[in-house]
C-alpha cells in the first residue's frame, strides 16, 4: 500500500511538471504583438531597399493630390478675390436701361429719369451716360470712317466716377470746368485700343478735335465703361448733337435698402412706360461668373481625381512585385514564426507609408501652385484645410485598397512554398 500511494504521488508530480512544461514551451511559442511603431519601422525598412521605385510611385500619387489641391485652391483664390473686390467696389450698385418694345423697337428713358430716381429717399449716388452712336473717335482726321476700334462715345455726367466707382489711371476726370469744352476721358479698353495714353494728345471725334485729359482704372461692375470715350453733357450737346437722353443710370443705394430701391425704379425712371426698362444689379454678374467658375472647378477635380486613381495603380503595382521579389524574406519570417496577420500587417504599412509620401508632397506642391499663381494674378492665396485634408485622406485610403491584395496573398505564403520559390 505504502509502495501504491508513494507511485502515485510520483505520478502526479511527474504530471505537474509536464503541464508545466508544456505551458513554458506554449508561452515560448507564442508569436510577439507588434504595435503601430513596430508596423511602421517594418514598412520603412521595405520602403528603404527600393528607393527609386517609391519615388515612382509616389510621385504618382503626389500628381494626383497636387492637381485636386491645386485646383480647389486656384478656385477658391479666385472667389475670395470676387468677395474682396465686391467689398471694395460695393454690391449696392444698380443699372438701369430702356428695354425692347413689345414690338422689338428701341426705347428711350426720359431726359428727367436721372433727377426722378436721385428723389428716391435711400438712393446715395445717381449718374447716367447717353450713348452718341453717330460719333465715333479716331488718333487722327485721316484714319478711313468705320475704324473705330469698336470704341463708343458717350456723354457722362460729373458723378458719374464716384456713382460706378471708378478711378483715374492717369490724368483727371471731367469737371464743371471742363465739361463744357471739347475734351474726353477714355476707358481703359478704349485708350488700349486707340493707343493714347497721355493726356493732352488730341483726338478726332465727330469731326472736332477734343483733348484727352485722362485715362480711367477698369470698372469692374460697368465693363462697358472700358471700352467708351466719355464726354461732358453740355460739350456732347454742343459738338456731337446729343439729344440727352440717358441711355444707362447707374444707382447707388443703401446696403439695407438695396431690395427695395430695386423694386421701384423702373416706375420712377419712367413711369409711362414701366415695362420699358431694366434694372439689373451689376454684381450679380460677377456671382454669375463665380458659379461658372466653380462648374469649371467640379472638372478639373474629376480629370485630378483620375490623376489620382493612376497613382493608386502604381502603388498597388509597386506592391505586387515587391510580394513577388521578397518571397524568401516572407518564408523565412513565417519560418521563424511570424503570423499571416504580421505579414499583411507589414504589406499594408508599407502601402500606407508610400501613399502617405505622395500624399503629403502632393499637398504641398499643389499649396506651391497655388500660392505662386495667386501672387502672380495679385489674389489673396486661399487653400482650404478640408482640400488638404482630403487630399490625405484619400491617399490613404487609395494606400489601403491598393495594399490590401498583395498584403493578403503575401500572407497565405506557406513557409515551404515561399522558400521553395526563393
Amino acid at each position: 500500500m505504502r509502495r501504491t500511494a508513494h507511485a502515485r504521488r510520483a505520478g502526479g508530480t511527474s504530471a505537474a511538471h509536464s503541464r508545466r512544461a508544456r505551458g513554458s514551451s506554449a508561452a515560448l511559442l507564442r508569436p510577439a504583438r507588434l504595435g503601430p511603431a513596430d508596423l511602421a519601422r517594418l514598412g520603412g525598412t521595405g520602403l528603404r531597399t527600393r528607393p527609386l521605385r517609391v519615388f515612382l510611385s509616389a510621385l504618382g500619387i503626389a500628381i494626383g493630390v497636387a492637381a485636386m489641391v491645386a485646383v480647389v485652391g486656384i478656385s477658391s483664390s479666385s472667389r475670395a478675390e470676387v468677395d474682396r473686390r465686391l467689398d471694395s467696389l460695393g454690391t449696392n450698385l444698380l443699372r438701369v436701361a430702356p428695354a425692347k418694345s413689345a414690338d422689338g423697337q428701341d426705347t428711350r428713358l426720359p431726359e428727367q429719369a436721372v433727377p426722378m430716381i436721385g428723389r428716391i429717399g435711400p438712393v446715395t449716388d445717381v449718374a447716367a451716360t447717353g450713348a452718341i452712336p453717330d460719333a465715333a473717335v479716331y488718333r487722327n482726321e485721316h484714319i478711313p470712317v468705320g475704324r473705330t476700334g469698336s470704341v463708343a462715345v458717350a456723354a457722362a455726367d460729373s458723378g458719374l466716377l464716384s456713382a460706378i466707382g471708378g478711378g483715374i489711371r492717369s490724368g483727371r476726370w471731367l469737371s464743371s470746368a471742363t465739361e463744357e469744352y471739347p475734351a474726353v476721358v477714355l476707358g481703359a479698353k478704349a485708350a488700349q485700343r486707340l493707343d493714347v495714353y497721355t493726356p493732352g494728345t488730341r483726338l478726332w471725334l465727330g469731326g472736332t478735335w477734343f483733348s484727352l485729359v485722362g485715362v480711367l482704372e477698369p470698372v469692374p461692375l460697368a465693363p462697358e465703361i472700358d471700352s467708351s470715350a466719355l464726354v461732358g453733357r453740355q460739350a456732347a450737346r454742343t459738338y456731337l448733337r446729343f439729344d440727352g437722353h440717358p441711355s444707362t443710370v447707374y444707382v447707388r443705394a443703401r446696403e439695407d435698402r438695396v431690395t427695395a430701391v430695386r423694386a421701384v425704379l423702373a416706375a420712377t425712371a419712367n413711369p409711362q412706360r414701366t415695362g420699358a426698362v431694366l434694372v439689373s444689379r451689376p454684381s450679380d454678374a460677377l456671382a454669375a461668373r463665380e458659379a461658372t467658375e466653380s462648374a469649371l472647378t467640379g472638372l478639373l477635380l474629376g480629370l485630378g481625381g483620375v490623376a489620382l486613381l493612376v497613382g493608386g495603380v502604381g502603388v498597388g503595382n509597386t506592391m505586387v512585385i515587391s510580394v513577388l521579389e521578397r518571397r524568401p524574406e516572407i518564408g523565412l519570417r513565417r519560418a521563424l514564426g511570424a503570423t499571416s496577420g504580421q505579414i499583411r500587417g507589414q504589406f499594408v504599412s508599407e502601402s500606407l507609408l508610400l501613399s502617405a509620401l505622395g500624399g503629403l508632397a502632393g499637398t504641398v506642391l499643389g499649396t506651391v501652385i497655388t500660392a505662386g499663381y495667386a501672387y502672380a494674378r495679385d489674389w489673396p492665396t486661399d487653400v482650404p484645410v478640408w482640400a488638404t485634408a482630403a487630399g490625405i485622406g484619400t491617399t490613404l485610403l487609395i494606400g489601403a485598397l491598393a495594399g490590401l491584395y498583395p498584403a493578403v496573398r503575401a500572407g497565405r505564403l506557406a513557409p515551404t512554398e515561399a522558400l521553395a520559390g526563393a
